[in-house]
């Protein structure tokens, strides 16, 4: 472990990299989930006034609920086009510059936060939230691309946990800056909800100084002159020969095969299990229960028994627990392994899960209940920060080769705002519905995703994509022997053979 992070110590433009990108990327996104939860009575205000004064119509609890249930999601509609388009833009424009234009929407839905409440204007809430929502869906794709492949291998795992550090963050700070005695207030709410024009800022006069990934300069743009001084200004004085024979023979495994479409990697039979483990690591991350909290924070501490007067202070407890976690979790992930973190992490929130619901369940025969209800609120916040939240996010990058890198992002990316949206519009109809029992659901999805992770994913610490496919290969290909004389019948070059199983 010290040696991991003495080794990231002598590779100082990768830390300024990880700290750029993060406050640029996915803390802005982290921030925008949670920070709504504080001004919402100021903006639903908003919205009654903006109807009374422009249009003499004042709108019904029902009505003012619905616009603001609205405004709430468009976030999650912008982010899955961000996430759609990411994959283009980063092939197109390289990582970083990608990051860089992006940038520009986050401050032009900044301002229009910033002059909501002047102009009386609840529309220009909504543009600004869709705006935040494609900077976060172009940014989450970028960013973690850039800085996988800007990393010394033995470091990735270090680094992609970074990416979810900034996320919890983000969260805290939207809860830290929401709570009344500093930005929550009817008065400054407008400069909480325009807070992430000054991250934006911050990443477009820093990031110039970094140089392109690498990867993307040799392996995509044919560079390698190019490739070889970003590696020098990323590493210094470190070795990295080592990476670029590695990138060398994964360039002559993809036999200039450009950039694949999300279409083409569902047809690729050799990535059938790269791809199902994305698709059902990125749909456990949205259903394991995590955004719930944090969309509804209030909600799910108040059915867990916390008096009304300590709802923010509780939540805010949530986000520190998760962003303490997150920062640990990025010091113990090389020693561990992704593999181990992961599918503990979802059986942990499975035990937890059924606990809670007991617990809440029970909770107003017996006093003391709530407090075990919120202990386990906590269990939960920790074991999701330390297993799925450290490890789903640079997932893609680390499975699939480089042609098939943008696609399986794009792919992840996708999946997870389709479900924040879902979830976000489904969640207060289960709780109401189910109650205590909607954990159970949630229950299911984690306890799939830990089972599936252990018996079929491989571990990727310290591997190459070469060797991860291998690995991969090696697990799915347990045919008895009619069965691969059927399979080299069909497909004589023995090439797929793996995939038919699937």
């Amino acid at each position: 472990m010290m040696q991991h992070l003495s080794f990231l110590l002598d590779c100082p433009t990768v830390v300024a990299a990880i700290f750029i990108c993060g406050i640029g990327g996915t803390f802005q996104y982290g921030f925008c989930v949670s920070v709504m939860t504080s001004p919402s009575v100021f903006i639903k205000k908003l919205i009654n006034r903006t109807c009374v004064e422009r249009y003499d119509f004042f709108l019904e609890e029902w009505q003012v609920s619905l616009i603001w249930s609205f405004t709430v999601s468009i976030f999650c509609i912008g982010g899955l086009l961000g996430s759609l388009i990411a994959g283009s833009l980063t092939s197109k424009f390289g990582r970083k510059r990608c990051l860089l234009l992006n940038n520009l929407v986050a401050i032009a839905g900044a301002v229009l936060m910033i002059f909501s409440q002047t102009a009386v204007s609840f529309e220009m809430i909504m543009v600004a939230r869709f705006l935040y929502g494609v900077n976060a869906g172009v940014g989450l794709s970028a960013q973690t691309m850039y800085l996988i492949e800007c990393a010394p291998k033995r470091l990735r795992g270090m680094v992609g946990v970074s990416v979810a550090t900034f996320l919890s963050l983000g969260r805290f700070s939207g809860q830290l800056l929401g709570i009344r005695e500093l930005l929550g207030t009817e008065k400054e709410w407008p400069w909480l909800l325009g807070f992430n024009g000054f991250a934006a800022l911050f990443q477009l006069f820093t990031l110039p100084f970094l140089p392109e990934s690498p990867r993307f300069l040799l392996l995509e743009r044919g560079d390698s002159q190019a490739s070889t001084k970003a590696f020098k200004k990323l590493w210094g004085k470190n070795d990295y020969s080592k990476e670029l024979e590695d990138m060398l023979k994964e360039k002559a495994s993809l036999h200039s095969i450009p950039n694949q479409s999300v279409l083409e990697l569902f047809q690729s039979q050799s990535l059938r299990w790269q791809l199902l483990t994305i698709i059902i690591a990125f749909i456990s991350l949205q259903l394991s229960g995590i955004n719930a909290v944090y969309f509804y924070s209030f909600e799910v501490l108040g059915a867990a028994g916390i008096p009304h007067d300590k709802l923010t202070y509780a939540a805010l407890g949530t986000g520190l627990c998760e962003l303490i976690t997150s920062t640990a979790c990025f010091i113990i992930i090389e020693s561990m392994g992704k593999k181990v973190l992961l599918y503990r992490g979802y059986i942990a929130m499975s035990v937890t899960l059924g606990l809670l619901t007991i617990t809440v369940y029970f909770q107003k025969s017996v006093s003391w209940l709530p407090y075990c209800s919120l202990v386990l609120v906590f269990f939960f916040i920790f074991f999701f920060a330390i297993g799925p939240a450290a490890t789903t996010a640079p997932l893609p990058g680390e499975i699939l080769t480089q042609s098939f890198k943008s696609a399986g992002y794009t792919l992840g990316c996708t999946i997870n705002w389709m479900g924040l949206f879902v979830l976000g519009m489904l969640f207060p109809i289960l709780v109401e519905k189910l109650e205590s029992f909607c954990f159970l659901i949630f229950l299911v999805f984690c306890l799939i995703c830990g089972l599936y992770v252990a018996f079929n994913v491989p571990e990727t610490k310290n591997k190459t994509v070469l060797e991860i496919a291998a690995e991969f290969e090696r697990m799915h290909c347990k045919d008895d022997k009619s069965q691969r004389k059927k399979h080299s019948e069909q497909d004589p070059s023995g090439i797929n053979s793996c995939s038919t199983k699937f």
